[in-house]
């Protein structure tokens, strides 16, 4: 006898299938007219009408045009920050397995620049709204995973250990998150060049993080 398959087997029902449509014709529709029209001239209702569905409706998804911003972004960073550091080859300096991890991050937001000046330029630090909880949550997943690759480098000797991983790591968020505000800020932003300033700026900062050891021997060798 066949057995019939599992709800779970058949995939998302219709009410799911209905509602991921939805979704993705409000993502899609923000995403035309914001860069179009730019964030502040777009409204929600020109973004439901575009979606085809009640401005109610939309309402169900975002609170509002930063919610949207959100709703657009918040599973691609998700899917962008597991790629970035999984990538990362732990045979190199703390510097360039940094800069590597975000190189992924400015690839990614080269390829479409005007939204994203609305998240970095506008929204990076907002912390208000349904969807905003979750892009916090995945700004503290990207800092998370720079304090694990602080820690290995501290365990290691390669970093100053009479410090915090976690506000190293914090630091290092900081300074990635004004490189790439400035960035973008750019008529063009070329990612390759962003990305060799950020390194530069980055082995200034783990440099400044060397162990005292490691500090006087270079200076040794440079007179």
């Amino acid at each position: 006898m066949k057995l019939k398959d599992s709800p779970a087997a058949a995939g998302p029902g219709l009410r799911e299938r209905n509602r991921l449509d939805k979704v993705a014709r409000i993502k899609s529709a923000a995403k035309d007219l914001f860069a179009e029209l730019g964030f502040d001239r777009a409204t929600t209702r020109d973004i439901a009408r575009r979606a085809h569905v009640g401005l109610g409706t939309l309402f169900n998804y975002a609170d509002d045009k930063r919610d949207l911003v959100f709703l657009i972004f918040n599973e691609e960073l998700d899917r962008i920050t597991d790629s970035a550091f999984a990538a990362v080859d732990r045979r190199q300096p703390l510097a360039e397995q940094l800069a590597a991890a975000f190189g992924v991050f400015y690839r990614a937001f080269a390829a479409n620049p005007t939204l994203s000046r609305i998240l970095l330029q506008e929204l990076t630090f907002y912390s208000r709204g349904r969807l905003a909880g979750d892009f916090q949550r995945s700004k503290r997943r990207t800092i998370g995973f720079i304090e694990r690759l602080v820690a290995e480098a501290q365990r290691e000797g390669r970093l100053r250990a009479d410090e915090d991983a976690a506000m190293i790591a914090l630091s290092i968020f900081f300074l990635y998150s004004g490189a790439v505000r400035y960035w973008i800020a750019s008529d063009r932003p070329n990612p390759k060049a962003g990305i060799a300033e950020l390194q530069r700026i980055l082995k200034l900062h783990v440099a400044g993080l060397a162990p005292p050891e490691r500090v006087r021997t270079a200076g040794a060798r440079r007179k």
